[in-house]
């Protein structure tokens, strides 16, 4: 899957076991998830019981009091007393449960949101790198951020309209046909009716729910991708263009979630209309039998089914309302879960022994390689480096000298043959016991928010002050050893690129690696920085193996061995002298950057 196609997910699947999945997550917490259910319950049984209370109001009340002044007889007013205190304590009732279930409801939404992002992020943590290949960094943010939002709203406080009106329904059933079967029958055909409706419309909501939920990541993706790239926008002017193609996103993801919410809006006015049809028909057929004596239905019995009628409609919008949300949150569920079932490329076998400290022998052993089938990187390479060996990459750009790399550190594993560290091959061995001997130096440096101090002990926490005084100092960051408590800011945004790279280079050489890995380390920073680099990195690569890739050749002249690749084969392999000596393809390389390098420094002369 390329980073530019977001994944589609067009299962007709039934919600139940997206709801089921997120429950899990709820009895947790099993203390606030039966306190929830319980006092959601309680609280539907006390409005179910209001028109009851105004059927017996209306019956011992008031009619009979109508009946009193028509006869002259006196009125007693202790019914109307006695109807105000059980309101009265209703009311509070009602309220004491509200606020408690609203409580364990927020308890049961933010504990499940950080147990969802956790579990996110240390999926992330899991996924080989294969996986960041086909995803862009957008999409990947709205994972854990508006995706979990969406879900453990509904699993929270969406999910009291499932529970709330669940059991209101049972209830006003329940009394309606206590009281008479024959109008609670006109009633309880209404909710039949709104399943079917609801089958046939809830198809269109995930679909295009689905839809629009793929759009916004793309539009994250987007968004992401041109705010990192507004120099080169603005560079190129090119701000328009970038404003058009956004525009044109925008307008999909526009017209998916107008279709969405349209089909959506629909439960809402099919269920007031059913609703009311029930409510007229229970006036028509109640009052025929109010005006018949021997039906036994009275004025409070014909009242409470009216108040029934209009009040099981709202339950029954709820349960619709917390459906069609559940289908829309099935899309922003399906994208979490997927990535949650993802297994990572690089796993470790059961039976996976661990490394001791190792010696750094390497060998690729017929090894064979390929990011995508039939586009082979690398092909039968065989190759041994013996430990303690300093090893340079260099050939073209794309040749597959960070393939190499990439492999070495198992974060990709050989699609055939083996690669062997002292002899044994790494696929029998835990991930963690090879990558906790290897120290990697990219070329573009990452610095966590922190202190100076944190970014270099990253990798090595126990490490004592003074191990921490001589990796920089080794490293060539002799400047930090005064500062070690001063801010980077995100991402090292307070250091430049190439004091960052100096930290970089004192986190690789304060976790005392077997095998140290330089890929284009210098590349990035000024010449300066880079003669810094320099004077350490002899000190650095003593006694471990060493594998360099270089930008600037003359930076490696120094190392035990050469390796030319070139079209993913290592085309020449031998010391500087001996590849100058032969004038092949490394010579030209060599002669060519020299030449180009003094030509920038004529220039330079001429300008000043």
């Amino acid at each position: 899957m390329s980073k530019l196609k977001e994944a589609k997910f067009e299962k007709k699947e039934s919600v139940f076991p997206f709801i089921m999945r997120l429950l899990k997550y709820s009895m947790r917490y099993k203390k606030n998830l039966y306190m929830f259910i319980i006092f959601v319950a309680l609280v539907a049984g006390i409005e179910a019981l209001y028109p009851v209370v105004w059927m017996n109001f209306l019956d011992t009340v008031i009619v009979p009091g109508i009946e009193s002044r028509q006869t002259g007889s006196p009125f007693d007013n202790t019914g109307l007393l006695k109807f105000f205190g059980i309101y009265m304590l209703l009311a509070l009732a009602l309220s004491t449960f509200v606020h408690i279930f609203i409580k364990n409801c927020g308890k049961i939404q933010e504990n499940v949101m950080f147990d969802v992002r956790q579990d996110i992020f240390r999926k992330f943590q899991e996924l080989s790198f294969s996986y960041y290949d086909k995803s862009a960094l957008g999409w990947l943010m709205t994972r854990i951020t508006s995706d979990t939002i969406k879900i453990t709203e509904l699993i929270s406080w969406n999910f009291i309209e499932m529970v709330w009106g669940t059991f209101m329904i049972i209830f006003c059933l329940t009394a309606m046909f206590i009281y008479n079967w024959k109008l609670a029958l006109i009633v309880a055909v209404t909710i039949p009716v709104l399943v079917i409706v609801s089958t046939k419309i809830r198809e269109l909501i995930l679909k295009y729910s689905r839809e629009s939920r793929r759009e916004n990541s793309i539009i994250t993706a987007a968004y992401n991708e041109h705010i990192n790239g507004v120099e080169v926008n603005k560079s190129l002017v090119q701000e328009e263009r970038a404003g058009r193609e956004f525009e044109v996103l925008t307008e999909r993801m526009k017209v998916a979630s107008y279709k969405s919410a349209y089909y959506n809006a629909m439960f809402l006015p099919l269920v007031i209309f059913i609703g009311s049809i029930a409510a007229a028909l229970i006036i028509y057929y109640g009052g025929f039998m109010v005006l018949t004596p021997e039906s036994g239905v009275t004025v409070g019995i014909l009242a409470a089914f009216f108040g029934y009628a209009t009040l099981i409609y709202e339950p029954i919008t709820d349960l619709s309302r917390f459906y069609s949300q559940a289908q829309a949150c099935m899309s922003a569920g399906e994208r979490i879960f997927t990535l949650l079932d993802t297994q990572p490329e690089i796993l470790d076998k059961k039976d996976a022994k661990e490394f001791s400290r190792i010696k750094g022998d390497i060998e690729f052993d017929s090894v064979t390689f390929y990011y995508e089938k039939d586009k082979p990187v690398l092909e039968n390479i065989n190759l041994k480096i013996k430990a303690g060996q300093s090893v340079a990459l260099v050939g073209e750009t794309g040749g597959g000298k960070s393939t190499f790399i990439n492999l070495i550190c198992r974060f990709y594993e050989p699609k055939g043959g083996a690669i062997k560290i002292d002899g044994i091959d790494y696929m029998d061995m835990t991930v963690e016991s090879l990558r906790s001997q290897l120290g990697v130096v990219l070329q573009t440096p990452h610095l966590f928010s922190g202190t100076i101090r944190e970014n270099v002990k990253y990798g090595r926490d126990e490490a004592t002050e003074a191990e921490v005084i001589n990796a920089l100092t080794l490293a060539g960051g002799e400047e930090f050893i005064e500062q070690l408590d001063d801010e980077v800011g995100e991402a090292g945004e307070n250091l430049s690129l190439g004091q960052k790279q100096l930290i970089s280079f004192a986190r690789a050489i304060l976790a005392n690696p077997r095998i140290f890995i330089m890929d284009e380390a210098t590349s990035s920073v000024d010449t300066l920085t880079e003669a810094k680099i320099q004077s350490g990195i002899h000190g650095i690569m003593e006694g471990r193996t060493s594998l360099i890739i270089a930008h600037r050749l003359s930076t490696i002249k120094n190392c035990d061995r050469i390796l030319v690749i070139k079209k993913g084969k290592i085309v020449e392999d031998g010391t500087h002298k001996e590849l100058m000596k032969k004038k092949g393809y490394y010579y030209q390389l060599y002669t060519k950057q020299l030449r180009d390098e003094k030509e920038k420094e004529f220039e330079m002369m001429e300008q000043q």
